[in-house]
């Protein structure tokens, strides 16, 4: 284990596509690999990956990405979506990455606490048990924000 002075990273996660859902889960699995505490809190667009019905079938964002090296017209075409996350999903399986709802066991199991933003979570309308029962519960911004006021804290807008 490397000696670092940070001892708790936070992530904002907002957006709920592949690429950034698994950033949030490698970079907040890596900082308990290391002993580090570590949180993730779902706004907007990211509590998708805590929705028990959406999960499983979040998608690479191919318009709009400059990360996909392809034009935004083509990007927009009907199937490029479903085939880039198929494409990224099967390259995801070589290296043994779990599904988004596995990741979310094991990221709950390492100590890794997980938070729905109250805000999000009412503007769409959302109940508690349509999220996952992995989630440690829903907060407000302030309530997040409380959780960094310590020494060493590290927030990460993903």
């Amino acid at each position: 284990m490397g000696k670092t002075s940070v001892k708790k990273m936070l992530f904002i996660l907002s957006k709920a596509t592949i690429e950034n859902v698994y950033a949030a889960f490698i970079m907040a699995n890596g900082a308990r690999m290391e002993g580090i505490d570590s949180e993730i809190f779902f706004t907007f667009f990211g509590l998708e990956a805590i929705q028990k019905k959406k999960l499983e079938h979040l998608h690479v964002a191919t318009v709009g990405n400059p990360a996909m090296h392809i034009p935004t017209m083509l990007g927009g075409l009907p199937g490029m979506e479903a085939l880039a996350t198929k494409m990224m999903k099967k390259e995801m399986e070589k290296l043994d990455m779990p599904p988004v709802g596995e990741f979310l066991e094991i990221l709950s199991d390492s100590g890794c606490r997980l938070w729905a933003c109250k805000l999000a979570v009412d503007m769409f309308h959302l109940k508690e048990n349509d999220l996952i029962d992995d989630l440690d519960g829903i907060l407000t911004i302030g309530d997040f924000y409380n959780r960094a006021d310590q020494e060493n804290t590290q927030i990460v807008f993903i």
